[in-house]
């Protein structure tokens, strides 16, 4: 295990509208505030979008096995962003559910809000952290480097 110490910075709170690509629109939004290391909360709907639910068998590297959602659903989760090479990765988990039906799952390639949803983003300062290529796993994970 490794750990860094940091401390709260700045609070974004944004509202994405219906039809808003909320994967993409967290990307942007840590781009144009230069947001390095943050923890976000998401909570609304959501109507189109891609997640794993896990890998096919638990070895190295991991085959990931993919579920859609092809309709409205409600959603709740958290997740991080930090920087791979020039541009912020999302690592986002969530709760989607519609009726009796509930799905989780690290959301991954894209996600359109239905009605709206609503995101808390709370930056860390102090934290030297990216996201860098894990040779075991083949997968861009979190990575502690020095400050």
């Amino acid at each position: 295990m490794e750990y860094q110490v940091g401390e709260a910075g700045r609070v974004v709170v944004a509202r994405f509208e219906n039809g808003d690509e909320i994967i993409q629109g967290l990307t942007d939004i840590a781009k144009k505030e230069d947001i390095r290391a943050a923890m976000f909360y998401l909570v609304g709907g959501i109507k189109e979008g891609k997640f794993v639910v896990g890998p096919e068998k638990d070895v190295l590297p991991p085959t990931p096995v993919w579920k859609g959602l092809n309709e409205s659903h409600e959603s709740a989760g958290v997740g991080t962003i930090f920087w791979y090479g020039n541009e912020p990765r999302i690592h986002f988990h969530g709760v989607y559910g519609k009726h009796d039906m509930v799905k989780t799952g690290c959301l991954r390639v894209f996600a359109k809000t239905f009605i709206v949803m609503e995101a808390v983003i709370m930056e860390i300062k102090g934290i030297h952290a990216i996201r860098d290529l894990d040779p075991l796993s083949q997968m861009v994970l979190l990575k502690m480097v020095d400050g």
